[in-house]
């Protein structure tokens, strides 16, 4: 959890609830036009100048969303703004704040906190967006973090899980599957240190996945990349709980089924040898794995030309009449195999 043995460490009754909050906000400045009034007071004032504000929320915990036994503090911060971020940059908003509450056990110095909000400032940073507020508390359970964030945009922009229309094409950015083979190697490597703490983990040549997991991005670039080529999604959703899952999502939504080709979903080289490494089928890891971040939406078949030679993007799909239900066609085959919700469920994953 914090290395260094020798530093002295702070307990946070030395600081205290307020004390504490205020050592960890005073370095964040605002930068948005939108961010009024931000940590210091009893709430803060956001002004969205005539547009829309979008919200959204995510806790994680000790134990259930992470394991301190090889997730840098650090890291956690930073992964923390951004699975929020990713929420809003799928309904094609963009990020300004966030408010961040943290419950901790005592067995977490000051120290370690530093360590969560340096992370924390480095997504501010990397995304710009402020920190407006939030609340710390004790916890009898380990370290719970919750974080809000807020989206400002024009409500024409917005694009909901709801748009989709039959023959409108399946898009996804990026690439998949990746994030939960890094957690496989992580898990593994940790099992091995437990068994014997003299073991160093072997994590050479695993860099891009494992980076996947422990420090993913946001896509909150595809907004500006998609308006350059003068598309608008007609739906979309991020992906955090598994493909399959997010098609099931913006099918129940939309009010229509899909067709997923097998053979276009865009896997990573690393991801795909990692898996036959660990005799695990890669296109499972990218149907079920979740935590890729990625934004998968839907366009008008109009589009096509606009988007089907980009890098960024990759056509994995259409929608179909909602009787036609949701289905993967095999690759090499037109076997259709049924696309059930086998992702990251909070409360069955435990």
């Amino acid at each position: 959890m914090f290395e260094d043995k020798s530093q002295e460490l702070t307990p946070i009754s030395k600081l205290g609830e307020f004390g504490l909050i205020k050592h960890l906000t005073e370095h964040f400045p605002l930068s948005n036009e939108s961010s009024e009034l931000g940590v210091g007071d009893d709430a803060a004032v956001i002004n969205p100048d005539n547009k829309k504000v979008v919200l959204t929320t995510d806790v994680l915990a000790e134990g259930v969303h992470f394991n301190l036994g090889y997730v840098p503090l650090k890291h956690l911060g930073y992964k923390a703004v951004v699975v929020n971020l990713s929420d809003i940059a799928a309904m094609n908003a963009t990020p300004t704040q966030i408010l961040v509450s943290l419950a901790v056990s005592n067995r977490f110095p000051v120290e370690a906190l530093e360590e969560i909000y340096s992370g924390i400032q480095a997504a501010c940073t990397r995304y710009k967006v402020d920190l407006i507020g939030g609340d710390t508390t004790s916890s009898n359970a380990g370290l719970v973090m919750s974080i809000t964030a807020v989206g400002i945009e024009n409500e024409e922009n917005i694009v909901k899980r709801s748009g989709a229309k039959s023959n409108d094409l399946l898009v996804v950015s990026g690439d998949l599957g990746g994030a939960y083979m890094g957690l496989q190697i992580l898990e593994r490597e940790h099992a091995v240190y437990l068994a014997d703490p003299n073991m160093q983990p072997e994590m050479e040549g695993y860099d891009y996945i494992l980076e996947r997991q422990l420090k993913p991005e946001a896509r909150t670039d595809v907004k500006t990349i998609l308006e350059e080529l003068d598309i608008k999604p007609t739906s979309m959703i991020d992906i955090s709980d598994g493909l399959a899952s997010e098609i099931l999502h913006l099918s129940d939504q939309s009010k229509v089924g899909f067709r997923l080709y097998e053979e276009k979903i865009p896997l990573d080289s690393l991801t795909i040898s990692t898996a036959d490494e660990m005799n695990l089928n890669p296109v499972m890891t990218a149907l079920s794995g979740g935590e890729d971040y990625e934004l998968l939406f839907t366009i008008s078949p109009n589009d096509f030309d606009k988007i089907k030679n980009h890098p960024d993007f990759t056509i994995i799909g259409h929608a179909v009449e909602k009787e036609d239900g949701n289905f993967m066609v095999a690759r090499g085959s037109n076997q259709l195999v049924a696309l059930t919700a086998q992702g990251w469920d909070a409360f069955l994953n435990q």
